[in-house]
């Protein structure tokens, strides 16, 4: 399993959120909201400075799926979210380890279709 990251702009979110419902056992998505910057080499000094001291609305969006859709998955990401100009943000994967359902305590892993339960955990913290 992998979970798929991405800081994207917050107008772009409805659109993406669409486009993700349309991919086949898609797993789901969790948003969180934010503010950053960017710090582009190839902007001036003059930019730069209100960029750095002016931080702007941003979405990061996780989804944790199969390794076989992280391909899709980014590029749906890329369509929806991509203008061209500065600010359209990042994508980055990253390993899962392990996924454990906090409601029951469910260890989940990937299968075809999606993510299923593969055992139980009772043990409580």
């Amino acid at each position: 399993m992998k979970e798929i990251r991405a800081i994207i702009r917050p107008k772009r979110l409805s659109q993406l959120r669409e486009a993700l419902r349309d991919i086949s056992h898609f797993p789901g998505v969790t948003v969180f909201r934010g503010e950053g910057f960017t710090a582009p080499e190839s902007i001036d000094r003059r930019s730069l400075r209100a960029e750095l001291t002016d931080f702007t609305d941003k979405i990061l969006v996780s989804v944790i799926a199969r390794d076989e859709m992280v391909d899709t998955i980014t590029e749906v990401i890329m369509r929806e979210c991509r203008t061209s100009q500065i600010g359209d943000g990042l994508i980055w994967v990253m390993p899962v380890i392990s996924v454990q359902r906090i409601r029951d305590g469910h260890w989940l892993q990937a299968n075809e279709t999606g993510i299923e339960c593969v055992s139980t955990h009772s043990d409580t913290v």
